[in-house]
């Protein structure tokens, strides 16, 4: 176990770099929490080789973010927060004291020898360690620099702390999600997991990308400024463009939708469905399934723009006939006849679904504490070269030695002076 994450591992041999779609590239990831750690593992995934750094004194707050944590074989808790496990796989892990010279130079050190560096501290607070864009840029031209803050670079807003709920709500999404608010519980509502920090994931994971193939182009390096309120506005989609035509301000429909009826959930004698009944004849099965074909023929009900003009009137009336069946028996029937439909999954049924594990979206790794981790599998599937998922999220500076030595070249009394002054941190 202890040799999992040396930088001379199997997986990172010329052979298997060549079997990756990033083999041959190496990330520095200065990042914590959610946005970043989400893109650099992408790129793991992908094949680059990631460095994580982080501060000696309990490194990224998420690996404190519980209960739960990963229990070892003994049914105990080790230090590793389910939280942390989430966005960390696939990289190795350093502790540097970026507050020193002494960890700034490991710092200058190891981007002098990495193709890509994200970090996410607040705007300009790498610039005082000398770990900016434009200082590090002097000594590797061709850098890939990403910034991922709450608010860009620029702006009025560029000082301020973001944070996911808060950019939902900033943003315009929580005026869109929720039930409307003449419902009982009707109000604004944020996304069940931190989708802007996610996305925002995503979108830096394409701008490297981008980055990296005009680099490979030209030979030039650049900074990438990425927001969390950029593309919260970004992922206003078609309700961004609706109100940018037509300047009116949608409301909340929670699980209903505006245009078309019935398109939203129902509750089941033992739970819910999603039934999207997106023309005329869908709607009729629907009902004949639910032994109330009258509501097909009933001229208030017969064509959509008469539901959506009457779904008070509707909806109740439907709700009262899906209670009638259980959410397996309303599945079987409405998918037998076409009819989209939908269960609502809690996570045990989604870990369950025959279809979930056939896509193979879990993995296990051997993990050095709790002796194996069990995680949700990256999605991506490459023909030619397929995801790596091989190292597990890796323990607080556990690589700390083998990238001192083996990647930089530091001495046996170089790393023991580091650790003495708690520039680094001890195993």
């Amino acid at each position: 176990m202890e040799n999992l994450g040396l930088i001379s591992s199997a997986y990172m041999q010329t052979t298997e770099k060549n079997k990756t779609s990033l083999g041959h590239l190496r990330v520095l990831d200065l990042t914590r929490i959610l946005a970043g750690p989400w893109c650099t593992q992408n790129l793991a995934d992908l094949g680059a080789e990631v460095i994580k750094v982080e501060r000696p004194d309990g490194g990224d707050d998420t690996r404190s973010w519980g209960p739960p944590y990963l229990r070892d074989a003994n049914g105990n808790n080790t230090t590793e927060a389910a939280y942390y496990l989430t966005a960390n796989r696939g990289k190795q892990a350093i502790t540097v004291d970026i507050a020193t010279p002494e960890g700034q130079q490991i710092i200058r050190d190891l981007v002098q020898r990495s193709d890509v560096l994200l970090e996410n501290y607040k705007v300009g607070q790498l610039k005082k360690y000398g770990l900016d864009f434009d200082s590090l840029k002097q000594i590797k031209p061709d850098l890939i620099y990403c910034s991922i803050t709450g608010f860009g670079q620029t702006g009025p807003y560029a000082q301020r702390a973001g944070y996911d709920f808060i950019i939902q709500g900033m943003g315009g999404f929580m005026s869109l999600t929720g039930e409307s608010d003449d419902l009982p519980g009707g109000g604004p509502q944020k996304a069940g997991v931190a989708i802007c920090d996610l996305m925002t994931g995503m979108y830096a994971t394409v701008a490297v990308l981008a980055a990296l193939t005009h680099r490979d182009r030209t030979g030039e390096g650049q900074y990438i400024d990425m927001s969390l309120l950029d593309v919260q506005v970004a992922m206003l989609a078609n309700m961004g463009s609706n109100y940018l035509t037509s300047h009116t301000v949608p409301k909340r429909w929670g699980n209903a939708h505006a245009n078309i009826v019935p398109y939203q959930t129902f509750a089941t004698s033992d739970g819910h469905i999603i039934v999207a009944a997106g023309n005329d004849s869908q709607y009729k099965k629907f009902v004949s399934i639910g032994n109330h074909p009258a509501l097909a023929d009933d001229e208030r009900f017969c064509t959509n723009p008469l539901r959506v003009q009457n779904r008070q009137i509707l909806i109740p009336l439907l709700a009262d006939m899906v209670r009638q069946k259980s959410k397996a028996e309303w599945i079987a029937q409405l998918e037998a006849e076409g009819v989209p439909c939908g269960p609502i999954n809690n996570l045990e049924e989604v870990f369950d679904d025959p279809q979930v594990n056939a896509r193979n979206m879990t993995i296990t790794l051997p993990h050095a504490s709790a002796g194996q981790v069990t995680l949700v599998s990256n999605p991506i599937k490459l023909s030619a070269t397929p995801v790596q998922q091989k190292l597990p999220p890796p323990l607080l500076g556990e690589h700390t030695d083998p990238i001192l030595k083996d990647l930089l070249g530091y001495s046996e009394e170089q790393i023991v002076t580091l650790k003495t002054k708690k520039i680094v941190s001890k195993k």
